[in-house]
């Protein structure tokens, strides 16, 4: 595979100013945007949301970045990802005002979005248990001056911070606490902990009311919701999680029940299989992400997808090809870049007007209109329990499945097949 531009860049600098000689005699090193920018501007080459992102050096010498300035970075062995927890719960819903025009629940399509929905349908108020919230702080900011100390490897090195720029999505102060929020409207398997650390060090200076960060992911119809503290606040890896919980907005008359799934297993009808690479995309939450991000920008290049998404290069063949596999997105060119569009069809189920929960629907007869699926299903419901691997990969075989010619990857394809069910049987309320 091809190395990123910021692979390249940071090749370049690392043997210009011979940082891993530095590195091993110091354990850290500073560099300032000056010296990145005679490379490739400081801005697109620091900004690392998720480990998936780092540059492949990087990742080699487990190392990460930190803006200790306006103007400079810290490299070194920081630990400076936090994983998201994966437990599962439910979800609850929150009505939706009536009144309101400006604001379309069913397309959301941005950060910003995704926080004043939030706000106005009150599931902050109930997530934070503060009655009367107010948006007072967001946009970008100096983050003073502090001190903290950070796990680097086997020991904890001190780091000061002048007055570096962060951004603050949405800022809401209650009665007894200033919740902090950092939003994303695509699902990541980790973050970042600068993003909620630096604005928590900020404010708890600042002001004597508790100073709450919170974490919301918006993706299908979901406010995901998770507050951490720091439990040592001169610790930056002293984050924990205090609680999270899921919320959808409410659509009146309208449910997914056992019936309502057995109904469309009943109709469906089994196509023919596509030319395409048999899904190996475990997760259909983001499968649906992926698309929902296109119809967002119309167009993404696979590129971006991996550098801007928590996709790795290989994820990124993956999860496109599973929505390409359901007829949802297609290929496609712009300025000689190489991406992905939505089809016809994504556009259909993607349409505003369309609810949620009918969205819901269409995404499970797209799954079940594929033999292989549809008969995993069945013998669920025949049997009561979702069915194993074994007994899949004898379903798969049977259905003569493009290109899959080893039992390895009947294995790893059945995974996908079992954790696709689980979405559909997860959407029975």
């Amino acid at each position: 595979m091809s190395k990123s531009k910021n692979d390249l860049a940071w090749e370049a600098i690392f043997e210009r100013y011979s940082l891993l000689d530095e590195l091993a005699k110091n354990g850290r090193v500073s560099i300032s945007s000056e010296n990145i920018n005679q490379f490739r501007e400081s801005r697109l080459m620091t900004k690392f949301d998720h480990r998936s992102q780092l540059p492949d050096l990087f990742g080699k010498h487990k190392l990460s970045i930190l803006p200790t300035s306006r103007g400079t970075y810290e490299i070194g062995p920081f630990e400076t990802f936090c994983d998201f927890n994966k437990d599962e719960i439910g979800i609850m819903s929150m009505p939706f005002r009536s009144d309101l025009e400006s604001i379309d629940y069913k397309d959301i399509t941005s950060e910003s979005a995704a926080i004043n929905c939030a706000f106005v349908c009150s599931i902050l108020q109930d997530f934070t248990g503060e009655e009367a919230l107010f948006p007072t702080v967001s946009g970008r900011m100096g983050s003073s001056s502090f001190e903290f100390k950070i796990n680097s490897g086997a020991k904890k090195v001190k780091i000061d911070v002048e007055n570096s720029q962060i951004e603050i999505d949405g800022g809401y102060e209650g009665e007894n606490s200033l919740a902090l929020i950092e939003a994303k409207n695509y699902i990541s398997d980790d973050f970042l902990i600068r993003q909620l650390y630096y604005p928590y060090r900020l404010w708890s200076n600042k002001i004597t009311k508790r100073v709450r960060p919170i974490f919301l992911t918006y993706s299908n119809g979901i406010f995901h919701l998770r507050e951490y503290e720091f439990s040592a606040p001169e610790l930056y890896n002293s984050i924990r999680l205090v609680q999270h919980k899921k919320y959808a907005i409410q659509e009146s008359g309208i449910s997914i029940n056992t019936e309502t799934i057995q109904d469309i297993l009943g109709i469906v009808s089994v196509v023919k299989e596509p030319q395409i690479p048999f899904p190996q995309a475990d997760s259909f939450e983001r499968v649906i992400n992926l698309c929902e991000l296109l119809k967002q920008r119309g167009f993404i290049s696979k590129y971006d997808i991996t550098q801007n998404y928590d996709f790795d290069h290989r994820q990124t063949d993956y999860y496109s090809n599973a929505a390409k596999y359901l007829g949802l997105i297609k290929d496609a060119r712009e300025n000689r870049n190489v991406g992905y569009t939505l089809t016809q069809k994504g556009l259909q189920v993607f349409n505003p007007s369309i609810s949620i929960v009918d969205r819901q629907l269409e995404f499970v007869k797209l799954i079940l209109e594929h033999a292989a699926f549809q008969e995993t299903l069945k013998l669920y419901f025949n049997k009561g329990e979702v069915p194993t691997k074994d007994e899949v990969v004898v379903i798969m075989k049977k259905n003569g499945l493009y290109k899959i010619d080893s039992d390895t990857t009947y294995k790893r394809r059945a995974a996908t097949i079992i954790s696709w069910i689980n979405w559909i049987l997860g959407l029975i309320e």
